[in-house]
């Protein structure tokens, strides 16, 4: 029988490995094994956005929505048929992302630039991260460095995605359970759905806002009908921010205290009787310096959110299937 000593030696050793198999996330991960990647992701970004504006913000929402499902693992990104297992079953038929998530042409694009430079280094996981950042900063926002070395799932949750991204229709409560389950606190939470200063909604996810809730100003409720009908046009697409929909700015959050948020999730976090978020979205408001500040802590807090490192996972291929 070992020792008291022996055992312990043997649990050192076993806890060794372990924290040597999950290697740190760091900024210059690739910066001998791929040292173009940063420009070459950005290249494209660019290039899609410059094509079509909406694209950065559907961009940086599949960042959000992948780390909100089991980590930031690019599980989302997974197509049903993406394995040989029958009945494999991915992500982007979940609700939140069902007709909804979108983008992920441009993805494929940047993996075969990225590959074409330095082929089966660099994770879609890792590529998500980037192209988001590089998102924000083309619409405008703020420039982070962005933490790599993430590696690739060879398994999705649709369940999962169907459980931990919040819905548009999400109570305050709701979201800070969702938030929290992530470990992101109240004040990540406040920053990081100011996200939606950029992109549209779908007029089924905010319908039931402009016709039924009464913390929303009138003329901004008319507007949106006008383009949303009670019965039809579920696909009628509306800005998120009512001035700037395509510029990274601190606008959403002047149209929340304004009361014309466009989803009840949005305005949720505003004129609810919560001291804290009323004062946290006034400070939006009036500061952007602020806004941008939190939201480049909470985005990197966020990408930090269970990453596959070391030995785990893969360095997939074809960003849709497992290798």
């Amino acid at each position: 029988m070992a020792s008291p000593l022996q055992c312990s030696i043997v649990a050192l050793l076993l806890l060794f490995c372990l924290r040597s198999s999950s290697a740190q996330l760091s900024t210059n991960f690739y910066s001998t094994s791929c040292p173009n990647v940063l420009s070459t992701v950005r290249s494209v970004v660019q290039s899609a956005i410059s094509s079509e504006r909406r694209m950065g913000a559907s961009l940086l929402r599949l960042f959000f929505h992948d780390c909100f499902v089991n980590g930031c693992d690019a599980s989302l990104l997974l197509d049903d048929t993406s394995n040989d297992t029958p009945n494999f079953t991915g992500e982007k038929n979940a609700i939140p992302n069902r007709n909804s998530a979108r983008g992920f042409e441009v993805i494929d694009r940047i993996k075969t630039a990225v590959e074409k430079a330095c082929p089966g280094v660099v994770s879609c996981a890792d590529i998500l991260a980037i192209t988001a950042r590089d998102s924000v900063v083309t619409l405008g926002g703020p420039n982070w460095p962005v933490k790599l070395g993430r590696r690739d799932s060879r398994t999705a949750s649709q369940g999962a995605a169907n459980n931990n991204i919040p819905p548009a229709t999400s109570s305050l409560s709701n979201l800070i359970s969702s938030f929290s389950a992530q470990g992101l606190s109240a004040k990540d939470m406040v920053a990081l759905v100011g996200a939606h200063t950029i992109g549209q909604a779908r007029c089924t996810n905010f319908r039931a806002r402009i016709y039924n809730e009464s913390n929303i100003d009138p003329s901004f409720a008319q507007l949106r009908r006008s383009s949303c009908p009670r019965s039809s046009g579920d696909n009628n697409l509306a800005p998120l921010d009512l001035q700037t929909p395509t510029n990274f700015d601190n606008n959403y959050y002047k149209n929340l205290v304004s009361l014309k948020g466009l989803l009840h999730s949005d305005q949720q976090i505003y004129s609810n009787g919560s001291t804290f978020f009323n004062s946290q979205v006034q400070s939006y408001a009036t500061n952007p310096g602020s806004f941008s500040s939190d939201f480049v802590a909470a985005i990197i807090k966020m990408g930090d959110i269970n990453p596959l490192t070391g030995s785990n996972g893969e360095i997939r291929k074809n960003c849709r299937k497992t290798n």
